[in-house]
C-alpha cells in the first residue's frame, strides 16, 4: 500500500507544493477532512498563531500550514481543503489527492463528525487505499453526547485498522492523545493495518485485467491497483498527475495508461 517515487517526500514538498521544511527531522502531517467536522478548529488548535496562507502552486486554492512541536519534533501541519472524496471531481478534490499521494506526508489526519460519523469515511477510506499512515480524529464529541450518541472508539480501531482518538477540538480535548498517536504512526513506532477494500465481483474483475499491463508500464512509481481504479471511475486528471509529479520534463506515455483501459 503507498507509493514508491525518488521524487516524492520531502524533496517534493518545496518544488510542487510550496511546502518548506528546516531538515529531514521535521514531520509533515495532512489534515483532511469533509466542510463541517471541525478540521479548522483542529488546526487552529494544534499551531495557535503560528500559521501560513497562501496559494497552492498553479491553483487558486488556498494552502493553509502551520507549525508547533510535539515531544521535541517539528511538526508542519498541512490543512487541506475539505472535500466529500478524492475523486476528483473538483480542483479542491484534485489538491488533497495530490498532496496525500505524491507529498507523502508522513502521516495524515483524518478528521470525522462524531454526529455523523458513517457520512465521514468514505473519505477516510479512500485515503486508506493510498497510505497506510492514517489517524482518525473523531471530533465533535461533546455534540455527539449532547444528541445522545455514543462512539465506539475501540470497535471503530479494530474494524478500520488504523488508531482512532475522541476529541473535542473547541476546549482542546483529546489534541494531545491525537498528535501523540500521530507522532507514533509517523516514526512508525505504532503499526497500521488498513482493511483493504474489496469492489464487487465485476470491478474486481477490472482490476484484474489491467493490472498486468499497468504495472509494466508504471513500475514501481505508483500504485497499479489505485491507478486502475481511477480509470475504471474515468478519472482522467490522475494521468495529468502523474506526469506533473512523478516525471516532470520526462514525459511517460499517458496514452498508454489510458488505452489499458479504453481498449
Amino acid at each position: 500500500m503507498g507509493l514508491s517515487c525518488q521524487s516524492c517526500g520531502k524533496a517534493v514538498l518545496d518544488i510542487k507544493f510550496n511546502i518548506k521544511t528546516s531538515g529531514q527531522n521535521d514531520l509533515v502531517i495532512a489534515l483532511a477532512g469533509n466542510p463541517n467536522v471541525g478540521k479548522s478548529t483542529v488546526f487552529n488548535a494544534l499551531t495557535g498563531l503560528n500559521q501560513h496562507t497562501g496559494n497552492w502552486p498553479g491553483k487558486t486554492v488556498t494552502n493553509a500550514r502551520g507549525s508547533f512541536f510535539h515531544k521535541g519534533k517539528r511538526i508542519i501541519l498541512v490543512d487541506l481543503p475539505g472535500t466529500y472524496s478524492l475523486l476528483a471531481n473538483s480542483v479542491e478534490e484534485q489538491v488533497a489527492r495530490d498532496f496525500i499521494c505524491f507529498g507523502e506526508p508522513d502521516a495524515t489526519i483524518v478528521v470525522t463528525d462524531a454526529t455523523c460519523i458513517e457520512r465521514n469515511l468514505n473519505l477516510a477510506l479512500q485515503i486508506m487505499e493510498l497510505t497506510d499512515k492514517v489517524v482518525l480524529c473523531v471530533n465533535l464529541m461533546d455534540e455527539a453526547k449532547r444528541k445522545g450518541i455514543d462512539v465506539n472508539i475501540k470497535a471503530l480501531e479494530e474494524e478500520l485498522g488504523i488508531p482512532a482518538v475522541a476529541t473535542t477540538a473547541r476546549s482542546g480535548k483529546g489534541l494531545r492523545d491525537l498528535m501523540d498517536r500521530v507522532y507514533n504512526v509517523a516514526l512508525a513506532h505504532e503499526k497500521t493495518a488498513p482493511r483493504p477494500m474489496k469492489y464487487t465481483p465485476a470491478i474486481e474483475e477490472e482490476i484484474e485485467k489491467i493490472l498486468p499491463q499497468l504495472k509494466e508500464i508504471l513500475g514501481d512509481q505508483l500504485n497499479a491497483r489505485w491507478v486502475a481504479l481511477r480509470l475504471i471511475e474515468g478519472d482522467a486528471t490522475i494521468l495529468e498527475s502523474i506526469n506533473n509529479f512523478l516525471y516532470g520534463d520526462n514525459k511517460f506515455d499517458c496514452e498508454g495508461v489510458a488505452c489499458v483501459y479504453e481498449c
